[in-house]
């Protein structure tokens, strides 16, 4: 059983800390103060791809450090 290499799986911390920050500022978009807002609208409706570009990006971090392994 190989021992786990904490470094390479901290890297991934801020991914999970910007997709966090993706969803808390989606949900606080939705208010309906922002109802009437163009910006909000394609704000939102951008999210789902910014949130799939980090999910590619870290299967490709994961790869590369199981590579390198």
């Amino acid at each position: 059983m190989k021992k786990p290499n904490y470094k390479k799986e901290l890297i991934m911390l801020p991914l999970l800390l910007i997709s966090i920050a993706l969803c808390i500022g989606g949900h606080f978009i939705l208010q309906p103060s922002y109802q009437n807002n163009h910006w909000a609208e394609y704000s939102l409706a951008a999210l789902p791809f910014l949130m799939f570009a980090i999910v590619i990006i870290a299967i490709k971090i994961a790869i590369k450090a199981d590579k390198e392994e």
